[in-house]
């Protein structure tokens, strides 16, 4: 999700779920009564503390401790942190998005944590992926959510959606008459046109043999990538999207347009589940459509996670909270509150996780998507891959010219404020 920037598949038994309770560093006798009656403070996102309620009461009374829990926006964790942790005001434990990590580490606001690799096991690969930073482990997964297709079963019903966005392309040509549209997306952000310049082979980082990101490799202006990019302005070019959704306005407008019945489709998040159903909006959710050449689009699968400040005084206590707090039974209870999907194997076929569609939809999504990149380059990318799709959604520029551009201005940055830093 997006938010993070400004803002496999998920998710064996009772005695794995008894363990993962105890997992994390063991502490001898002494240890346990070193850190009686001290104070844990933990930063949760806004209206989700329900979601680690019992857990925190549990984990209260097992350590005899003192958890307090603090609500904050989650994408803005990691800026209060910068200051309250040097003050001593911060957190032991916070919670924050998966493509900051990279940053948070290089600054030296995260704490490492030693976790055996068979609980690191129990979580898909991509939200393990993205607490890792030179394959150093930083964070332990929380949730996962990835864009998806809402729909209005009003204006489209599930046997009518199209297949393939070329599909989509034909039935808004139908439909769109300047104030109703039938498929509409953010593809002026590469946050949501990256699902389909890298189904066309586009890319942002390329990756080295461990997996790692190479920020000297940008594909955002290869050929797959242009190719993708044209197939997006044809969209804007044909008058199949409204003005109105290019630039800093444009989640509004196309938000309203969904839930004033004048879109049969947008591409959005789990995040709006809640909005929409209480716009009372007919809608159905699913997977992302298929490209002409039979790839699935991608899309960046987004990971919050439990991480460890580097200022907590209780660091040993407060990664064994973070790893009590993101395990199996605990996180389970955590989506039966928050309805955020688990990051947990197990859970993804969790009767009463997958009665839910929005999060068979993301668990399916999940399985053509990758982690945003978490490398602090990435913050290089956004705004030139941003304007340069601006410019491409306007006619301004041709996706060519307009992407050679922004990958020449992200190199510059990268090289600006990263190589040798």
């Amino acid at each position: 999700m997006k938010m993070a920037k400004k803002c496999s598949v998920f998710m064996l038994c009772a005695a794995v779920s008894l363990s993962l309770a105890a997992c994390g560093p063991k502490e001898s006798s002494s240890a346990k009564s070193s850190s009686k009656g001290s104070e844990l403070v933990v930063w949760e996102d806004k209206e989700k503390s329900i979601g680690i309620k019992a857990a925190v009461a549990a984990f209260e009374k097992e350590h005899d401790v003192k958890v307090k829990v603090v609500e904050k926006p989650y994408a803005k964790q990691i800026e209060d942190l910068r200051m309250d942790g040097p003050a001593g005001t911060g957190p032991d434990v916070l919670t924050m998005p998966g493509d900051q990590i990279g940053t948070a580490v290089t600054e030296g606001l995260l704490k490492e944590l030693h976790v055996k690799k068979d609980v690191q096991s129990l979580y898909t690969d991509a939200s393990i992926q993205s607490q890792m930073v030179d394959q150093k482990l930083y964070g332990m997964p929380k949730a996962v959510e990835t864009t998806v297709l809402f729909y209005n079963k009003d204006l489209i019903t599930e046997k009518e959606l199209p297949k393939t966005l070329e599909e989509w392309y034909d039935y808004s040509k139908k439909t769109a008459d300047g104030s109703k549209f039938g498929f509409l997306a953010l593809f002026d952000q590469i946050y949501y046109a990256e699902s389909v310049m890298s189904g066309y082979g586009g890319y942002i980082f390329g990756k080295a043999k461990d997996g790692s990101y190479n920020p000297s490799d940008i594909g955002i202006n290869n050929e797959g990538a242009v190719k993708g990019a044209a197939l997006i302005q044809k969209f804007y070019k044909d008058g199949l999207f409204p003005a109105g959704i290019i630039g800093e306005q444009g989640i509004n407008v196309l938000e309203s347009l969904f839930t004033e019945g004048k879109a049969a489709a947008i591409i959005s998040g789990p995040w709006n589940v809640e909005a929409f159903s209480k716009a009372g909006i007919n809608y159905g959710i699913t997977k992302l459509p298929k490209l002409e050449n039979g790839k699935n689009m991608s899309s960046f699968i987004g990971v919050k996670s439990y991480n460890v400040s580097a200022f907590s005084k209780n660091a040993e206590l407060a990664q064994e909270l973070a790893v009590f707090l993101a395990n199996e039974k605990n996180s389970k209870t955590r989506y039966e509150e928050t309805k955020e999907v688990p990051a947990v194997k197990s859970l993804a076929n969790d009767p009463a996780i997958m009665k839910s569609e929005a999060a068979r939809a993301v668990t399916e999504q999940s399985r053509f998507s990758e982690p945003t990149p978490n490398i602090p380059e990435m913050n290089e990318i956004w705004t030139p891959a941003d304007s340069a799709l601006q410019t491409v959604a306007t006619g301004k520029a041709d996706p060519k010219q307009a992407l050679d551009q922004a990958a020449e201005t992200a190199k510059g940055q990268i090289k600006a404020k990263h190589i040798g830093k």
